[in-house]
C-alpha cells in the first residue's frame, strides 16, 4: 500500500474510480476487481475510489495503491460501524454521500457533527461529499449544512467538491468560477477533488471527440477546473496532499454517442497534471494554514 511521503510543496495525488472501468471487459466478460486495478496501476494513478461492497481489504492490500472509500450514510446509527469497516479496509480517506434530497438542514448538521467525532475518534479522514440525491444535493442545501456545521463545532465542515451537481441545478454557462466558487475556503479546507468535466446541463460530457480533439466544452470546464487547483494551493502548506480524481462512469451520467470513457479519463488526468504543475510553479508557503 502506498505510503505517505514528506515533500517540500503541496502533493496531488491522481486517483481513479472504478466506476470509470464499469463495463470494460473482453471475451470471457467484464473484468475482473483485480484487473481493473491492475488497470488502474498500470495506467499511472496513485490511487483508486470504490466501497468497500465492491473491494476487500486484500484486493486493497495487494492493488499496491491508495484507497478512497466512498459511502452512503442513512443515520447516526450506522456511523460507527460503517467507518470502522471502512478503516479495517485501509482506506485512507473516505467519501460520505450523507442523507436524503429531502433531509432538512437542521438534521443534516446533526449527522455530520456526529459523523465528524466519530471520525475524530477513529482517528479517519472524511467528508461530506456534494451530491445529487443526498443533503448536499443544491448549492443552498450544501452552504447551509457548513454554515449550520460551523456555527455549531467552531471550525468548517471537510467536504468532496463534485462541481458537476450545482452546475446542473443552475444551469450555468461558462466560464463557471464566479457561480460556482461561492466559498473558496471550503475549497481550500478540502482535501478531495471530483473532477467529472460538465457544462450547465449535463453532469458529464466527453473530453475527447471522435478525433482524439479535446471538445470545446470540456476546454471551458478545464478553465474552471485550474482556477479550483488555484484557489487550493494558495492556502496549501508544504505537504499536504490533495485526492483528485478525473471521473467519466457508466449508468445515467453516459450517454450513447459518448466515446471511450477510460481514454477521455487518462487525457483529463494528463491535462488535470499539467495545470497542477504549472499552478505548483507559483505556489508559496501560505502564511496562514488551513486544513
Amino acid at each position: 500500500m502506498a505510503e505517505k511521503k514528506s515533500a517540500e510543496k503541496p502533493v496531488i495525488r491522481h486517483m481513479a474510480t472504478l466506476g470509470s472501468l464499469g463495463g470494460y471487459g473482453d471475451a470471457k466478460g467484464e473484468w475482473s476487481i483485480e484487473r481493473k486495478l491492475r488497470q488502474v496501476k498500470e495506467a499511472g494513478f496513485d490511487g483508486f475510489l470504490s466501497r468497500i461492497t465492491i473491494v476487500n481489504a486484500e484486493q486493497v492490500a495487494a492493488s499496491g495503491l491508495i484507497f478512497a472509500c466512498t459511502t452512503d450514510l442513512n443515520g447516526i446509527p450506522e456511523i460507527r460501524r460503517k467507518l470502522k469497516a471502512i478503516k479495517a479496509a485501509h482506506a485512507r480517506v473516505v467519501n460520505v454521500q450523507m442523507l436524503d434530497h429531502d433531509t432538512p438542514t437542521p438534521r443534516a448538521v446533526e449527522v455530520a457533527r456526529r459523523l465528524m467525532d466519530a471520525a475524530d475518534d477513529l482517528g479517519m479522514d472524511v467528508s461530506v461529499e456534494v451530491h445529487r440525491d443526498t443533503c448536499t444535493e443544491t448549492p443552498e442545501k450544501a452552504y447551509a449544512l457548513a454554515a449550520g456545521y460551523e456555527k455549531a463545532e467552531e471550525r468548517p465542515l471537510k467536504m468532496t467538491w463534485d462541481f458537476s451537481h450545482p452546475a446542473v441545478v443552475k444551469h450555468l454557462s461558462p466560464p463557471y468560477w464566479d457561480r460556482l466558487a461561492e466559498r473558496p475556503d471550503l475549497i481550500q479546507f478540502a482535501n478531495q477533488l471530483h473532477f467529472r468535466p460538465f457544462n450547465g446541463h449535463h453532469a458529464q460530457i466527453p473530453a475527447l471527440n471522435s478525433k482524439g480533439e479535446f471538445t470545446p466544452e470540456f476546454l471551458d470546464w478545464l478553465e474552471f477546473a485550474e482556477r479550483v487547483l488555484a484557489c487550493w494551493l494558495e492556502a496549501a502548506p508544504a505537504g499536504r496532499e490533495l485526492f483528485v480524481c478525473p471521473e467519466q462512469i457508466a449508468g445515467g451520467y453516459y450517454l450513447s454517442v459518448f466515446g471511450d470513457r477510460w481514454k477521455d479519463v487518462l487525457a483529463i488526468r494528463g491535462e488535470l497534471a499539467r495545470v497542477w504543475q504549472k499552478q505548483l510553479r507559483r505556489w508559496q508557503p501560505p502564511k496562514k494554514v488551513r486544513g
